[in-house]
């Protein structure tokens, strides 16, 4: 006999009060904490709980009667179902309000250590167009809509280039326009859409693992270029020749591409570092600049999304490392070698160490056109190439700045700078939680000197931070 599903109540007349992790907002009904999806602080709402915890649940609004004061109304037409950008009816100064708490909170509440007062955030100039960098996916199963579903409306179009739906892995919701990029994104991932469908080229089927149109990677840069990846998956004959018309329709008609590229992916998941890429038209990087320097930039490439706030990001990294010209510098995470090879002109060397070879090679060039001679770079697992051993073979670093991923640093990692013992560490976070894990492990011998949060990402709970530790 099946299970009798347990009816959850509606709550009545909730306001909401704050916001919370995520890009929820937060409401407390008696001793209830209620996390609520697309709201404001100040919006007054019925409430539909969805899932119910013993000290909170999780809801969704079902009637709206009365709208905060302080809210805004979103830019984007896919607000509220896409859910990339969960703060577009926030301000931005309330979005910056709420990020520096989170920071404050996240390096009080976990790090437990002693902390100066934070420098304000740095915000962002643009709040559209800002980053360089999006990816697409490609399904035949399109996310339905609640009033698609709910009219029972004839649906005659399955097939979606867009993002992924939370809690639905295997459907996409399709996007005809974002605003996180400079528009021609939108006109080449329509056009990809509208010429394919020409082609009879099939979307792929991530349960099933076939269909030929897998997967969409957009780059731009401040120097005026474009890169364009398409991940195809082969199954059929005659599926390379239908990949080889799409890519070069799209060629005809974006001249601005200057790097037009595709892989043959028939791996379970989108990710594609350990495949060949193969260069359709022009060349197989683009280049950003910063501060006189240009960087190379591949399809396997690391580097900031947001590339005006990048080089606040990196102007506060080099403030903090108080270079004089004479210090030995360990760039950890290094990526491209965009900070090390930003700060090598302010000390006597720096080492940089990454985990992706292709962005390591692109790290050496990068030090090459820009005619820089300091610089040593090194590709391999952090844990398996930080060892007590490469300093003693290298030098104990005056200064070490870490720009980990969202894990943060590993155990081993942490112990080997505390044996190599800098004078100061530069960490940059795209994750406070961890970071103030990885502070209460540093904190026997170093102190937090500076805190500035840098937001990277508006109209999301994302936020950058930098911290500057000096040794006890």
């Amino acid at each position: 006999m099946a299970r009798k599903k347990k009816t959850l109540p509606i709550l009545e007349k909730v306001e909401i009060t704050d916001c919370a992790a995520e890009g929820k907002a937060l409401a407390r009904v008696n001793d209830m904490v209620v996390f609520v999806p697309f709201c404001v602080p100040g919006d007054v709402v019925d409430l539909q709980v969805r899932k119910k915890k013993h000290s909170y649940c999780e809801a969704e609004v079902v009637k709206v009667h009365e709208y905060s004061k302080v809210r805004e109304t979103a830019m984007c037409e896919h607000f509220g179902i896409c859910g990339g950008c969960k703060w577009q009816i926030l301000p931005y100064s309330e979005q910056l309000k709420m990020k520096q708490r989170q920071v404050y909170d996240q390096l009080t509440r976990i790090g437990k250590v002693a902390l100066p007062e934070f420098r304000p955030i740095l915000g962002s100039e643009r709040t559209s167009h800002y980053r360089n960098k999006l990816e697409f996916s490609c399904s035949n199963r399109r996310w339905l809509t609640r009033d698609e579903v709910t009219t029972g409306a004839e649906i005659t179009e399955r097939d979606a280039i867009g993002f992924h739906i939370t809690g639905a892995f295997d459907k996409i919701y399709p996007i005809e326009k974002c605003w996180l990029m400079d528009d021609l994104h939108n006109e080449i991932r329509n056009a990809i859409r509208d010429e394919s469908h020409a082609l009879g080229i099939t979307y792929f089927d991530l349960r099933a693992q076939k269909g030929l149109l897998r997967d969409i990677m957009i780059r731009n840069s401040n120097s005026g270029e474009w890169m364009l990846l398409i991940q195809f998956h082969y199954d059929e004959e005659g599926d390379r020749e239908k990949a080889r018309a799409l890519l070069q329709r799209i060629t005809d008609r974006f001249p601005q591409i200057t790097s037009l590229m595709y892989v043959d992916n028939q791996k379970c998941n989108d990710t594609f570092g350990d495949l060949d890429i193969e260069l359709f038209s022009g060349r197989d990087h683009i280049f950003e600049e910063m501060e006189g320097l240009r960087f190379k930039v591949g399809p396997k490439s690391f580097y900031q999304t947001n590339t005006d706030q990048a080089y606040h990001l990196y102007c506060v990294a080099r403030e903090f490392a108080q270079l004089t010209g004479n210090e030995l510098v360990y760039d950890l995470y290094t990526g491209t070698g965009t900070i090390a090879n930003f700060v090598s002109r302010q000390c006597r060397q720096v080492i940089g160490i990454e985990y992706v070879p292709e962005a390591i090679e692109d790290a050496k060039v990068n030090s090459m056109i820009n005619g820089i001679e300091n610089t040593l770079f090194y590709a391999g697992d952090m844990k398996d190439i930080l060892t007590d051993a490469f300093v003693q073979e290298h030098g104990r670093p005056d200064v070490i700045i870490t720009d980990p991923p969202r894990a943060g640093m590993h155990g081993d990692v942490v112990q080997t700078i505390l044996n190599a013992h800098p004078q100061r560490i530069v960490y940059v976070s795209c994750n406070p939680a961890t970071q103030a894990r990885d502070l209460q492990l540093l904190d026997a011998d170093y102190r937090v000197a500076a805190v500035q949060p840098v937001d990277m990402f508006p109209h999301t709970p994302h936020v950058e931070n930098v911290v500057l530790l000096e040794a006890r």
